[in-house]
């Protein structure tokens, strides 16, 4: 799963403290562009995983730091020993995505959209976004490019949403920044667009709306057939943003969870995807001044939602950290949830599920304000011990 700080990252840095929080023992508890991801820090970058681990169900992606300290995309082999450095850059890779059909990888780096094969080899650019002025850094930037899930095609943000055939080399502007506002037709900033997951069928994309150089940010769904839009809407005032947002496998819905409080809320949230109509099934209030804190959900192929959750309460109102626990419950995020493992993740930033949820890859990061990326570990579902694959890993994805 990939985590971006995007707009929260003014928020975050507004934190002095974390106060703690865990599920009540024996029963169930009450009821983000591209940009930005370079100012976290990689370190501690292994080449080999340090302990031996049952076979993954495909390959693992992340980003990584090479021998020059730039960010790269490395990959892990399904016997969760071999790995190979995939890109090559003099300069960063940021955002990238993986072919679920061959393991190619596309990404950005120096302001150029690449595509590379799961080797690394073939090397081509595919969208040269130019010099980026530096006073106009986010609207002049490429960002973003994800496969489809047939790979045929690849959406980027570049001064609007950008959709690149494969097969022929032609990239169409599908969706432009808009100099009205559609409602009442007054002129207004333009919105840019940053595409962050396909649905599983390929029909409709999510994406982040954002007007440059503030701090407001919305969700919503693109449909491909129609070039049309729908925002998130919520009858019940429920305001978060760029959280993590989970396609469900019939890419009929979308689960939506945030485990910070301050400038947005936390809680859980279930998003129909023809609509936009926001359900809400954790609130960010759980009563007696504690917050409801979610993360990483996964609508399981068993049926359950999977995600980290915990209760905690805050004097002033903020919350950055708190150390979730792994749970399971119905789709409802509520009846029936139980805690699967007895630790907990105080420094959680990413977690990328097992298809089958048998087991989920967290990341947990090196200190307390770092909010990208960290030591990539196995915790299995059953008990089994947990295992470290590498020291360093950011933007996780499933390879073919």
């Amino acid at each position: 799963m990939n985590k971006q700080i995007r707009f929260l990252s003014a928020f975050f840095v507004l934190a002095t403290a974390m106060l703690a929080c865990a599920l009540p023992n024996g029963s169930a508890p009450t009821a983000s562009p591209d940009v930005v991801s370079t100012v976290v820090a990689l370190t501690l970058q292994a080449l080999t995983p340090e302990t031996s681990v049952g076979p993954l169900p495909h390959d693992l992606y992340y980003l990584g730091k090479d021998g020059a300290g730039l960010a790269q995309v490395f990959r892990i082999e399904r016997d969760a020993k071999t790995q190979h450095q995939v890109t090559f850059e003099p300069s960063d890779v940021g955002f990238y995505d993986v072919s679920s059909a061959d393991g190619s990888v596309v990404y950005v780096a120096n302001n150029q959209i690449l595509l590379v094969s799961a080797d690394g080899s073939g090397r081509r650019v595919l969208v040269d976004g130019g010099a980026v002025d530096p006073n106009n850094l986010i609207e002049n930037s490429i960002s973003n490019p994800i496969f489809s899930p047939d790979a045929q095609t690849i959406a980027y943000g570049y001064k609007g949403l950008n959709l690149y055939t494969v097969s022929s080399g032609v990239s169409k502007l599908v969706l432009e920044k808009p100099v009205t506002d559609p409602i009442t037709g007054a002129p207004r900033q333009g919105e840019l667009y940053w595409p962050q997951k396909f649905s599983p069928d390929g029909t409709k994309i999510l994406v982040t709306a954002a007007i440059p150089n503030s701090d407001g940010a919305a969700e919503m769904i693109y449909f491909l057939a129609t070039n049309a839009t729908v925002r998130f809407n919520s009858a019940d005032g429920a305001f978060f943003c760029c959280g993590e947002e989970k396609w469900t496998y019939d890419s009929q819905s979308l689960y939506v969870a945030s485990p910070t409080v301050g400038m947005f809320g936390s809680g859980l949230w279930r998003i129909d995807a023809a609509t936009g109509t926001v359900t809400t099934l954790l609130p960010t209030d759980a009563g007696n001044g504690n917050f409801n804190l979610a993360d990483e959900p996964y609508l399981a192929p068993d049926g359950q939602l999977y995600f980290f959750f915990c209760t905690a309460t805050s004097p002033d109102g903020m919350i950055l950290r708190s150390p979730l626990q792994l749970g399971r419950s119905t789709p409802d995020g509520v009846t029936g949830r139980t805690v699967l493992r007895p630790e907990s993740f105080p420094l959680l930033n990413e977690a990328l599920w097992a298809p089958d949820a048998s087991f989920v890859i967290v990341t947990s990061a090196p200190t307390a304000d770092t909010y990208q990326g960290g030591q990539a570990e196995v915790v299995y579902l059953d008990g089994s011990p947990n295992v470290v694959l590498t020291s360093f890993a950011r933007q996780m994805k499933w390879g073919p």
